[in-house]
């Protein structure tokens, strides 16, 4: 028999939390724990860039760190999102990203900007000969969520499901072999801290005065679509929120001034 309090004993209620453990076991009247609510995160704004700082941070930006930077903006994918993007997930024909397995364990769809494409084909042709040279060296066998491994086992050999921004250097992957159990040498993907660092390091060239880090890239991204006039429904499909509500945080951050209110200074 349960010896501790019962869950609806600590339930919160509009009076407080009733049935205090303190006074279920310890017979100790708390009166001020009456007053005792759950306490609320509080709201912050997200970081936004203008256009043009935007544009001043792509410029600063090179090589495969900066096609994923201008991916992250171009498409308000996360940068593990970005980072962890397969080869067959990329419809060209569409001009759409199809993401898997995002925030909440959920797939969306998002666009492919025309301004990206050359430069990802390109990016696969880098990635193919990477595959193949591991292949002919008896690797190129990718991870593979799940038992996908076991179910089809020569999936993570496939060009489709190779990653699009492969690491340059191969490693000892610490989880083993779903099919042998032993530990395997693997192709990871670009690590993160790669293209945060490389971001830093452009945002501090271009002498952008504001903390500035991947994911803000996602937030200019959102913001920017609702300034040129998309409806927030839209914006939320993309970045994959759940509710609107967590969306409509962009809206406070439009350039617009504050609250879009027209000073009293100004009317001098």
């Amino acid at each position: 028999m349960p010896c501790g309090p019962s869950r609806s004993a600590l339930s919160p209620t509009r009076e407080g939390y009733a049935g205090h453990p303190y006074k279920e076991v310890l017979q100790v009247q708390l009166p001020w724990l009456d007053e005792v609510v759950q306490a609320k995160a509080p709201k912050r704004l997200p970081v936004v860039l203008t256009p043009t700082e935007v544009r001043e941070l792509l410029m600063h930006m090179q090589g495969t760190t900066g096609l994923i930077a201008r991916l992250l903006y171009g498409t308000g994918m996360r940068l593990l999102e970005a980072l962890r993007l397969r080869v067959k997930d990329v419809e060209f024909a569409r001009r759409e990203i199809l993401i898997r397995e995002g925030k909440g364990n959920k797939d969306r769809v998002t666009v492919l900007p025309e301004n990206l494409i050359a430069d990802l084909h390109a990016q696969l042709q880098r990635a193919r000969a990477l595959h193949e040279k591991d292949l002919h060296a008896g690797l190129g066998r990718v991870y593979l969520p799940h038992a996908l491994a076991v179910k089809y086992p020569d999936a993570d050999r496939s060009w489709a499901w190779q990653y699009v921004f492969p690491s340059p250097v191969r490693a000892m992957d610490p989880r083993p072999d779903a099919r042998t159990g032993q530990p395997m040498e693997r192709r990871h993907h670009v690590y993160p801290e790669s293209v945060q660092r490389a971001v830093r390091e452009a945002a501090r060239a271009a002498q952008i005065a504001k903390p500035v880090s991947p994911h803000v890239l996602r937030h200019s991204f959102a913001t920017h679509l609702l300034q040129a006039g998309y409806d927030i429904r839209t914006v939320q499909e993309l970045l994959g929120h759940a509710d609107v509500s967590t969306t409509m945080i962009y809206t406070h951050v439009l350039n617009k001034g504050g609250r879009g209110v027209l000073s009293p200074l100004d009317a001098l």
